[in-house]
């Protein structure tokens, strides 16, 4: 049974920030780290003491994890960046908080002392004879210590203590993964040796100048080596255990929301009848009124889970080959439950969120094709534009004319020219963008058109059945990235004050394009009116490019089940990045990196010297076996990563390559991991360092073949739109969901179902006919297709339940069997 482990976290806003530079203000940014390794960076908040990031991230960590840190740092132009304050939050915290962690944490100092990382290597055995008593500490090696010196390493040695005894291990020289291998023992006098009593190993950095560092340390009961004579293993360094002081909230706070997600996933069969009856549910529905699994799940399903429930409903039917029908039958549901055609979608139902989520499934390419040159030009011109009169700031545009002041009039003429043109660029590219977009999109839109047009047939509704299509595509994913274009990755950092109100202003825009400009001019904002002639103009193009949008043969679609959601044709992620040169002369390192453009593939990392170069260079993706980061101090560089792979005879190749910022290292490292995450050759073992001068930069062995020092991480990524489907997983998600609403559904299918209910029912479903005999016979027909449908479901669940008991129970059993380390 494998373990699945997700964090999820959101760093949403910073309050009452100290100052930390001369003009009185800041410019923030948070540093996120899980168990000391950075795995996000927030984009910097200019000359702000109260910022707002709203940045989200998903992080699946197989091998589980300590602690997650965040960071709040002042950037600096010149010198090294301030430290503000941090946030800490053990594993065991967040996962007390069973619908996750949403609050304000005032932040605390940073204390050297306790920023320790990594793991020591041990052997210990307790000596006791008739002659002496002792004990013997052999001191293997450590990895992933903390840099404590300038060169991005430390000067490492052991000491082992036991109340007045002590010894050391050498010192060696430069490196975060020292190698010992010494045995260091002490005697003691036998009233010493209790079973209360501990042994402590602590690992400093030694400094020639000025006191020593404190790179973490190990506390052992003695306990433990009664209960066997020899106590081996990797231990994690711990910090001196100083009580964190969070200033009386003089450093700020942070609004986090964090929610942790452990699930022990089983075998496939296991998932399969829960997987056949959500398969049974579209491919042959039956009354639309009819109770499924669908229907159920989406009854015991809350507000806050229903977004994270409709994407793995997607990906599930994804992975089925089956998302078209399942789209359409929960929008068959939503249209025919609507009296009211402007109430249409408007609520945040599970068909709503669906259609949400498959967008961003299939639809994340397209949407970065279409948007991101307008986009990037909007950052770059970083023009003033202002409608509103309240908001206008005659000071903060540069002059237009030479005549003198700018006058308010002027600043609105400027801006409703550049807006139109934006506008009208953006709509350009979207109405002729037909063919870019995915089929399978198409194809869902050309069904839903189909089901409002048959439940809305009216003349006077001639307008809904393009008002479904356009608030899904242009209200709930095209204008949301316009709006925030770095949150759906168009853009690597926030924009600033002035273009995010551009945005805001085309947003809106588009929003009331979306409309089919129905609501133009009956809002609270008349002074966008300017703008709404080009809106009138571009919805007619709308409704012809929503007409080609939909003229789409359904049987030209390929739904096959497929592991991904793009084909292996498709590149997931490109652009550029620096390569280090194969080995060779030794070159200063400014020199030895060169920039390539790179492309990837779920077949092919490949590279050439500009997109348009015929030439590429390519390494196939099932030989890729390890995807790291490289310690800084392998070429005194930041953001390196490095690519292991394997030729057909056996020989191992390491591609280096530079990433410009951290978030784009970790997105590069998750997608090529992504990539090659089913490969079966991947290395247990690395070196985060580089084979320089005749050895390993960071445990100092001379072989060139050496075993790597320090555990993989290649199973370590970061959850997006892109990942590959996983349907065990995803289903259960679902399983426990409906494991949640049990009782529920229990109570309301299988324990109040009567002829009275029926008759209700009866009356409810039909308002206007008597209840006669045969209104009852139905009524009573109904409620036992119901009542045999959540019975099934239920068994399924109550399946589950008993095979995860009892993997649980041989998992205990099995741990039994084996003596337990530290």
């Amino acid at each position: 049974m494998a373990k699945n482990t997700s964090l999820y976290f959101r760093i949403v806003e910073g309050r009452n920030l100290p100052a930390k530079d001369v003009n009185g203000t800041s410019d923030p940014y948070c540093i996120v780290k899980v168990d000391n390794e950075v795995v996000a960076r927030t984009a910097t908040v200019w000359k702000n003491l109260n910022p707002f990031w709203g940045e989200e991230y998903t992080l699946h960590l197989p091998m589980g994890f300590h602690t997650l840190s965040f960071y709040v740092m002042d950037e600096d132009t010149i010198g090294h960046d301030d430290v503000i304050g941090k946030i800490s939050l053990s594993k065991e915290v967040i996962a007390a908080q069973s619908k996750g962690l949403d609050n304000w944490l005032n932040l605390t100092r940073v204390d050297p002392d306790e920023e320790v990382q990594g793991e020591i290597h041990l052997a210990l055995e307790l000596l006791r004879d008739s002659q002496r008593t002792g004990l013997r500490c052999h001191v293997i090696e450590a990895r992933d210590l903390a840099p404590r010196d300038i060169s991005g390493t430390s000067d490492p040695f052991a000491r082992v203590l036991f109340n007045n005894h002590s010894a050391e291990t050498s010192i060696i020289k430069k490196t975060r993964f020292p190698h010992w291998g010494e045995q260091l023992e002490l005697e003691l006098d036998a009233e010493e040796v209790t079973e209360g009593a501990s042994l402590t190993l602590e690992v400093w950095d030694w400094d020639m100048v000025g006191k020593n560092d404190f790179l973490g340390k190990v506390e052992i009961p003695l306990a433990c080596l009664y209960k066997t004579p020899l106590l081996q293993g990797w231990f994690r360094l711990l910090p001196l255990g100083n009580t964190e002081d969070d200033a009386g909230g003089k450093l700020g706070a942070l609004r986090l929301k964090v929610r942790l997600v452990e699930d022990r996933i089983l075998p496939s069969m296991y998932y399969q009848p829960l997987i056949d009856l959500l398969v049974e549910s579209v491919i042959s529905p039956a009354e639309v009124e009819d109770t499924t699994p669908l229907t159920m799940l989406e009854e015991v399903t809350t507000v806050e889970s229903r977004q994270d429930v409709a994407m793995t409903l997607v990906k599930i039917y994804l992975g089925q080959g089956l998302v078209v029908p399942f789209l359409d039958y929960l929008n068959t549901r939503e249209v025919n439950h609507t009296s009211d055609p402007n109430t249409l979608f408007r609520s945040n139902s599970l068909a709503s969120k669906a259609m949400e989520q498959f967008m961003k499934a299939v639809g994340m390419l397209y949407l970065h094709e279409v948007l991101k040159p307008i986009v990037n030009r909007i950052f770059e011109e970083k023009k003033y534009i202002e409608l509103d009169p309240c908001k206008i700031e005659l000071n903060r545009t540069r002059r237009i004319s030479f005549k003198g002041a700018v006058s308010e009039a002027e600043v609105r003429d400027s801006s409703v020219e550049l807006l139109q043109g934006y506008l009208a660029g953006i709509m350009e590219s979207i109405v002729g963008s037909v063919a870019q977009c995915p089929p399978v999109m198409r194809v869902a839109f050309k069904q839903l058109h189909k089901r409002v047009e048959e439940q809305f047939p009216e003349p006077e509704n001639e307008d809904v059945k393009y008002l479904a299509i356009s608030g899904f595509f242009f209200l709930r994913f095209f204008a949301p990235a316009i709006l925030t274009p770095k949150l759906f990755h168009l853009r690597d950092h926030h924009a600033d004050t002035r273009t995010s109100r551009t945005l805001l202003l085309l947003a809106k825009a588009v929003q009331s394009v979306g409309n089919l400009g129905l609501q133009l001019g009956h809002g609270k904002e008349q002074w966008m009116a300017p703008l709404h002639p080009v809106i009138l103009r571009s919805v007619a193009s709308v409704k012809d490019f929503l007409d080609k949008l939909i003229d789409i043969d359904h049987d030209n679609v390929s739904e096959v089940p497929q592991r991904a959601v793009f084909l292996p044709s498709v590149t997931v992620k490109e652009g550029y990045l620096h390569k280090r040169k194969a080995e060779g002369p030794q070159l200063l390192t400014r020199f030895a990196f060169k920039k390539r453009y790179f492309w990837l593939s779920s077949e092919t990392l490949s590279y050439a010297k500009t997109p348009d170069w015929q030439v590429r260079s390519s390494i196939p993706i099932q030989r890729v076996c390890a995807v790291e980061r490289v310690d800084e101090n392998a070429f005194q560089q930041q953001h390196v990563m490095q690519v292991i792979s394997q030729d057909g005879e056996g020989q191992l190749h390491t591609m280096y390559i530079q990433c410009k910022n951290v978030n784009e290292l970790n997105q590069w490292l998750s997608a090529i991991r992504k990539a090659s995450i089913y490969n079966e050759r991947m290395l247990p073992s690395f070196h985060p360092g580089a084979h320089r001068g005749g050895k390993w930069t960071c445990c100092l062995q001379s072989d060139r073949a050496a075993l790597g020092c320090s555990r993989t991480h290649s199973a370590v990524t970061l959850g997006d739109w892109s990942d590959p489907l996983d349907p065990d997983a995803e289903t259960q998600t679902i399983y426990k969901q409906l494991l949640q609403g049990r009782d529920k559904l229990r109570a309301q299918y299988l324990e109040s179902v009567d002829a009275e209910t029926a008759m209700e029912e009866e009356k409810r479903l039909s308002p206007s006919a008597d209840a006669d005999a045969d209104g009852v016979e139905r009524s009573r027909q109904f409620h036992e297709r119901r009542q045999a449908a959540a019975a099934r479901l239920l068994d399924v669940v109550m399946d589950l339940e008993r095979a995860h008991l009892a993997f649980q129970r041989r998992e205990r059993e099995e741990a039994g069997n084996h003596i337990l380390t530290p």
